[in-house]
């Protein structure tokens, strides 16, 4: 007959026994192969049983709420047969943990879901954002350095986009490199490192008391940095359910504008201020102050990262699956304040078998030195990314990154010395209208450009207003990518940006006046910051987690040449051809976001 037992966990398969709690007169019962789970109500499970139950030993004689209840429908909705005939009643994701401590299987999706969400998600968050902040500070802080160094340093139009250009290459390089080596020793440690490196690179080129080394400093700088995109997208990715990944991967993007923020508030402050010592041919100026400071973040950052555990679905990827559970016990206790022993998933579920090919690199990989094994890794990480099916994923990826990101970086990073420059014009002109190529022409033949003036690193403190403006107007837009991410979805967002920012670029050779182009800029950071976090929610999801950090990676390196390109071929055009780099940008990137519409949905789905 079917009985009623309450407060029990969900019937083990594999043991055939549902266990009683600690509440008083509870009693174990043991399941047979003929038992079926046939109805469930709150905190019960009914059980029809043709055979006869063996109970345990149920102690003491003293009341208990266990009641006994007779119910002739032997077969109820949803039952179905397992191994032992008894069904799994409902998804372990809607079983409340709390009132159990069975034995249960789950994949990745099932056991992050399972140790909750809470606060150590939000630590996640503030660490890796803070990463992200960093690294935005990093890039942005030379757009405000070199309207303040082109005396100190001797810099021309050209030099100074090589100057912008060349942590880009250093990115280029560090991205492939630091992508790969995170693919196979992990995401932890890779980023602690990367976080000192760049830390003291950014020290050593405040120093710098010329250009070719200060040039030197900003690569090794961009060479950390390189590292620090793809491998903090992937690591705080492997730690998000499918439900939030969206929401939260668009929040985390959302530092991007923070840092930019930081960055014009914190030049704003110190540039202008003209603090700093002198002793002979040593200069150690404001703007180097302010490069001081741009270090600071990635120390604490380093610091930061020694708090957080390694990414599980590393862990499960590269076969570890005890240390895996291990991070999802920790995660459950954090979020939820009880013991790692109540976490109900106690054995992963491997989606995928492993590949014969993947075997038979595991068992190669003994005999080899640690270093050799890396090396070999990250060979194998890279070619499997251009054979099919990866090869469309990262062909697309590629071109998207690349023309976004000139006219992300081409434009963005050209922001203040354009503030500058219809600045000029208007102090010298009493605010007469002038479009960007009159503008330009002005200050290179006539203004501080020239050949023949005097060389003057003042910069009115109205340029770094209109800068923090520019990037304050990303706010909105990033509010409205957490909450639509997941609703809308990627390729919406990011077909929406390009499109919206391309119009943007193209309307800068149509501005008369200094407000004009603070609106159109404006207007143009609020778009292009919409859609940076869609392409970086789309592109962390794209490539399956044996990949991920190289995939990503090889798309950084795509977009840091676009981030060169864009700005030499701006500091080109600028001076020479003036109406030619709005146009380019425009069209690159309206063309570049459609190519979003040949990759699969990635929107509320299980990663890869």
């Amino acid at each position: 007959m079917p009985l009623c037992w309450r407060n029990t966990q969900t019937p083990s398969a594999k043991k055939g026994l549902i266990r009683p709690t600690d509440e008083p007169g509870a009693v174990g019962i043991e399941l047979r192969a003929s038992d079926r789970v046939v109805d469930r109500k709150p905190q019960t499970y009914i059980v029809a049983r043709t055979h006869r139950m063996v109970e345990t030993d149920p102690g003491p004689k003293k009341p208990h709420n266990c009641d006994v209840k007779i119910d002739h429908q032997l077969n109820g909705p949803g039952s179905k047969t397992t191994e032992l005939g008894i069904s799994p009643l409902k998804s372990p994701t809607k079983f409340d943990p709390e009132k159990g401590g069975h034995t249960e299987k789950a994949d990745f999706e099932k056991a992050i879901e399972l140790a909750h969400y809470g606060r150590f998600h939000y630590l996640l968050l503030a660490v890796c954002g803070l990463v992200s902040t960093s690294e935005e500070m990093d890039v942005i802080s030379m757009s405000f350095i070199l309207p303040s160094a082109q005396c100190d340093l001797e810099l021309t139009t050209q030099t100074k986009g090589w100057l912008n250009s060349i942590i880009f290459i250093g990115m280029m390089v560090g991205a492939y490199a630091w992508g790969s080596v995170a693919d196979t020793l992990g995401r932890k440690r890779v980023l602690i490192a990367i976080s000192i490196i760049n830390a003291l690179a950014i020290v050593a080129s405040s120093f710098s008391q010329n250009y070719e080394l200060f040039m030197l400093f900003r690569f090794m700088n961009g060479a950390a940095l390189g590292g620090s995109g793809p491998v903090i997208w992937s690591y705080f990715a492997e730690f998000q359910p499918k439900k939030k990944r969206g929401a939260m991967l668009s929040f985390m993007a959302a530092f991007w504008t923070l840092g930019n923020l930081f960055v014009a508030g914190l030049a704003w402050v110190i540039i202008p201020s003209e603090i700093g010592v002198q002793s002979g041919a040593f200069i150690y100026n404001s703007w180097r102050i302010f490069l001081l400071v741009m270090s600071l973040p990635s120390f604490i950052v380093a610091a930061l990262l020694f708090l957080l555990p390694e990414s599980p679905k590393f862990l499960i990827s590269t076969g570890r699956h005890e240390d895996a559970l291990e991070v999802f016990r920790g995660i459950y206790m954090m979020n939820t304040g009880r013991s790692k022993e109540e976490y109900p998933v106690k054995q992963l579920l491997v989606e995928e078998p492993m590949h014969p090919k993947q075997e038979k690199q595991i068992e190669a990989k003994e005999p080899k030195s640690k270093l050799r094994r890396m090396l070999s890794d990250i060979v194998e990480h890279s070619k499997q990314l251009f054979v099919p099916p990866i090869l469309k994923f990262t062909t697309i990826s590629i071109t998207i990154n690349f023309t976004f990101h000139i006219g992300y970086y081409g434009l963005m990073m050209w922001f203040p010395e354009m503030f500058n420059r219809f600045d000029e014009w208007s102090r010298t002109h009493d605010n007469a209208e002038a479009d960007i190529c009159q503008v330009t022409s002005y200050v290179t033949q006539y203004g501080t450009h020239s050949a023949e003036a005097r060389c003057d690193s003042h910069i009115n403190s109205d340029v770094f207003m209109e800068s923090l403006i520019t990037v304050a107007a990303a706010i909105p837009s990033n509010i409205f990518a957490v909450l639509g991410m997941d609703r809308l979805g990627r390729k919406f967002f990011l077909v929406f940006a390009t499109f919206s920012a391309g119009t943007c670029s193209a309307a800068m050779y149509f501005v008369y006046n200094k407000t004009n182009n603070l609106i159109v800029s404006a207007i143009f950071s609020s778009v292009i910051s919409c859609g940076n976090a869609s392409l970086d929610c789309l592109i962390t999801e794209v490539f399956p987690t044996n990949l991920r950090a190289t995939g990503v990676a090889v798309s950084m390196v795509a977009a840091r040449l676009g981030g060169i390109i864009g700005n030499v071929v701006i500091a080109t055009l600028l001076d020479t051809y003036c109406p030619a780099p709005t146009f380019i940008v425009a069209v690159l990137l309206a063309s570049g976001g459609l190519m979003c519409l040949f990759l699969p949905n990635t929107t509320r789905q299980a990663l890869q």
